[in-house]
């Protein structure tokens, strides 16, 4: 498991395509990278990434090649 890039205590934060349904995840951000994980059973553990690695996720999916 890696350690998260985040610092204890931040918040997380809903995805804004939440139309109020249950299929969700929840990010938070920090200066080294992001944590995100599954609004339904937040207790299950998280996914961390390192900020390049985030970036890179992020525009995959902005592009559509992770649509």
């Amino acid at each position: 498991m890696n350690k998260s890039p985040v610092s204890p205590g931040t918040d997380w934060h809903k995805s804004s395509f939440s139309n109020g349904g249950t299929n969700c995840v929840e990010a938070r951000e920090g200066s080294q990278g992001a944590d995100l994980r599954d609004s339904q059973n937040p207790l299950l553990g998280q996914l961390s990434f390192a900020s390049p690695e985030w970036a890179g996720l992020l525009q995959g999916i902005k592009s559509g090649h992770l649509a």
